[in-house]
């Protein structure tokens, strides 16, 4: 990997950029890791002399994408991932920047924690990572962190992880504070003593013997919170949504104007709980995989604009973790190298242009969170993915760069292929 970039040109490429609705051929002009120029007159022939000049060969080029919900693993979990795999896995599949997940050994709750996240991202040199700082101290639900001196540090968001804030009264006084710094609170939202099952509530979970969580936990919890919003005015996002309901009330809270975005995960519209049928660990998330008419609302929700945007939620375990009884495995799935090819289905099914769904992984996250990514915008950093939308393959977990291999998608057929990743116009992945 170079250490220096002074000069390159992109030529030759579908342009596609949904800050600005730019989707044309052309080409792109770095200079000090910058973008210094871009449009249709960019090409070899115009390109300065002695200038590093990429053929794209007609490849689409877009804003690297933005992942807001990674489980790094690292620290304390560094035998299922670690900064380095992670990002050499994010890179592989076009993502440029990601923001960590707080729920690590020890919290995101403290300066020296971002602090690390920060430092180690500056060592490994990939990827630009960013962290959510925790919302309260150890994710306990109790106690608030100090989430002005946390922001200074570098946290872009405050959330608890897979951990909803149970007292209304703390998450009150959360959001009231949390709109002095303008930043936003994640809630992760099921109901806790709804929440002690396995797999989805109903039927299914009936005749396998596990105990399930309703898909009613989820939306329970969403519209106590909205309440919340109503009182305080804050900046409100919810994650990993799953149920038909919850897209339904988030609907309309933002048809009444509430300040409220969301996010959900490829598997929750692509997949539901006949996965887990034969007890398959590997498709055991949290929440858990729900019904056909539930999956059709996420997909449905993310078409209208009521789901704002679409995360990874990657979260690697070992062997040792999945290999287990279904009740005592442990939740999550990798999805770093899948988001873009699964995403991607929207468009290859003609639900929505190509800007659409680029826009729910590049700039409507880097927007909610106050990023400077997601962009092809001269002036803005050169990071950037070339991609090729329509080369078909089948997903193989073994070839992930991940240091974990937990997806429910072996051999699942999708379209949509990365060959090369660029930050600040530095090539961290190459085809």
């Amino acid at each position: 990997m170079e250490n220096t970039i002074k000069k390159r040109v992109f030529v030759n490429a579908r342009l596609l950029d949904p800050s600005s609705d730019l989707d044309s051929p052309g080409g792109i002009l770095c200079e000090h890791g910058k973008i210094v120029d871009l449009g249709s007159h960019i090409t070899a022939e115009t390109a300065p002399e002695g200038i590093e000049i990429i053929d794209c060969d007609g490849l689409c080029l877009a804003p690297g994408l933005v992942d807001m919900r990674v489980y790094l693993g690292e620290p304390g979990g560094e035998h299922k991932e670690s900064i380095r795999t992670a990002s050499e896995a994010a890179a592989a599949g076009g993502i440029t920047t990601m923001v960590a997940m707080p729920d690590t050994t020890p919290v995101l709750d403290d300066i020296s924690g971002v602090e690390y996240i920060a430092r180690r991202a500056r060592e490994t040199r990939m990827t630009k990572i960013h962290c959510h700082g925790a919302l309260t101290r150890g994710l306990e639900g109790k106690e608030i962190t100090e989430i002005g001196l946390l922001s200074d540090y570098g946290a872009v968001a405050f959330t608890d992880g897979l951990k909803a804030v149970k007292n209304a009264q703390t998450l009150r006084r959360a959001l009231s504070y949390a709109t002095a710094f303008n930043k936003v609170i994640i809630q992760h939202p099921s109901e806790p003593s709804l929440s002690g099952g396995v797999m989805n509530g109903g039927e299914i979970a009936t005749r396998m013997g596990l105990s399930g969580i309703p898909a009613l936990a989820e939306v329970m919890m969403i519209e106590r919170d909205l309440r919340l919003v109503e009182m305080t005015g804050a900046r409100y996002h919810i994650a990993n949504v799953s149920t038909a309901e919850s897209v339904r009330v988030i609907r309309e809270a933002k048809a009444r104007g509430l300040t409220v975005t969301c996010d959900t995960a490829p598997h929750y519209f692509t997949l539901n709980e006949q996965s887990v049928i034969d007890y398959r660990t590997f498709a055991k998330v949290f929440p858990p995989l729900r019904s056909e008419e539930d999956r059709l609302a996420v997909y449905e929700g993310v078409v209208d604009g009521t789901i704002d945007i679409i995360t990874s939620d990657h979260c690697p375990q070992d062997q040792d973790s999945k290999r287990l009884p279904f009740a005592q495995a442990e939740f999550g799935i990798v999805g770093l190298e899948t988001l873009l090819p699964l995403s991607l289905q929207f468009f290859q099914k003609g639900d929505l242009s190509l800007l659409e769904v680029l826009r729910r992984i590049t700039v409507a996250p880097s927007r909610l969170l106050g990023l400077e990514t997601g962009t092809l915008g001269a002036g803005a950093a050169a990071d950037f993915v070339l991609f090729n939308p329509d080369r078909p393959h089948f997903i193989d977990p073994l070839k992930f760069r991940s240091k974990s291999k937990n997806s429910p998608f072996t051999g699942y057929p999708v379209q949509g292929q990365v060959n090369r990743s660029v930050v600040d116009a530095r090539d961290i992945f190459v085809l």
